[in-house]
């Protein structure tokens, strides 16, 4: 055979490859990293997909939606600037937007968090985190039922009304639009899940990208990737102690209450951000803390605590309370001991 024979045959052999059909191939390889998000992969394992937001409504944006967010307010889709979603609360006040859990199967472990958002420079907040909301497919659960009542029976597992249920009752504003709305579940969209962020082996990898590409084993690699992270957020309320004080009876830490004060108490109420009443570093603020602890008022720290405060017809800002996944009663009274140490 002849070089020009022998290249000739070559040549017709490649270009007989490169036209076969893909359709004639098994399957095209999937391809599913860290980067990927968990929706593609539940939706590619058959999984029933989370509400999307409609991006074809005029003015639906992820930027829009995280202006009102963060900021309360955004440009409007005729050009100009909405008005407040409420003059007294932002989202930020008592929700972050980053992850907060070191362990995202388990949302109920206050101590842990407060650890995790230490380390991660973040707020110690009342709120669950925007973060991940969109994997998720309840909200407003446990004992909020007692605080919002029949509202909660639209917003627990639709989106959309929990958005609305936490503008207008929770922030104490407005209704929002609808392509503000849809905005705001645009930018939970961009705050979604990777495959990155749970905890998964190599060889997770290697049996979902199978599962894919064969059809088979689809719904146990659901349910396994489920079991990864929570589907809602737990709340249950606390009622404060019977007597002020002795409070919960346990023995506080200063040095864990001044993390709680800094990354909690400071968030809202210093320079009055999000509160009338003023808190900062100055011993006087401690004083009336420590005086105001045992008395059954709206500035007792056990009171506030678990109670809250609620809105007046002159002055709609409130004090959220916290739920005993969001705040333990150990750490409650380590705030306590540092307060009075901070007070000598």
């Amino acid at each position: 055979m002849n070089k020009f024979l022998a290249i000739s045959l070559i040549s017709i052999f490649f270009a007989w490859i490169v036209r076969v059909p893909i359709s004639e191939n098994k399957s095209v390889a999937a391809r599913i990293e860290a980067t990927t998000p968990l929706s593609s992969v539940l939706e590619q394992l058959g999984d029933k997909p989370q509400a999307k937001p409609n991006m074809n409504l005029k003015g639906v944006s992820v930027e829009r939606g995280k202006e009102l967010f963060t900021g309360g307010h955004t440009t409007s889709p005729n050009g100009t600037r909405t008005p407040e979603q409420s003059s007294h609360f932002k989202c930020v006040a008592c929700h972050n937007t980053q992850r907060e859990d070191p362990d995202l199967a388990k949302s109920d472990n206050p101590e842990a968090r407060l650890d995790y958002v230490k380390s991660r420079n973040l707020n110690f907040l009342q709120g669950t985190t925007m973060w991940g909301i969109a994997n998720r497919n309840s909200f407003y659960n446990g004992d909020y039922f007692r605080k919002y009542g029949d509202l909660v029976n639209k917003a627990r597992n639709n989106v959309r009304e929990a958005i609305q249920l936490c503008a207008i009752a929770c922030a104490q504003g407005r209704r929002l639009k609808d392509w503000e709305v849809e905005s705001v579940l645009a930018y939970y969209w961009s705050l979604e899940m990777k495959m990155g962020d749970l905890d998964l082996q190599k060889a997770d990898y290697q049996a979902i990208n199978d599962a894919i590409n064969t059809g088979t084993g689809k719904e146990k690699l659901i349910s396994m990737l489920k079991s990864k992270y929570k589907q809602d957020s737990p709340a249950t309320f606390v009622l404060p102690p019977t007597d002020l004080k002795k409070g919960y009876g346990l023995k506080g830490n200063a040095e864990r209450g001044k993390v709680i004060y800094d990354l909690s108490c400071l968030h809202c109420h210093e320079r009055k951000t999000y509160s009338y009443f003023e808190l900062d570093q100055d011993k006087m603020s401690f004083k009336f803390l420590r005086n105001a602890m045992t008395q059954y008022s709206r500035y007792s720290l056990y009171q506030v605590g678990r109670w809250g405060t609620e809105p007046m017809h002159w002055k709609r800002a409130y004090m959220p309370f916290y739920t005993a996944e969001k705040m333990s009663n150990q750490q409650i009274e380590d705030l306590r001991t540092y307060i009075e140490t901070a007070a000598e």
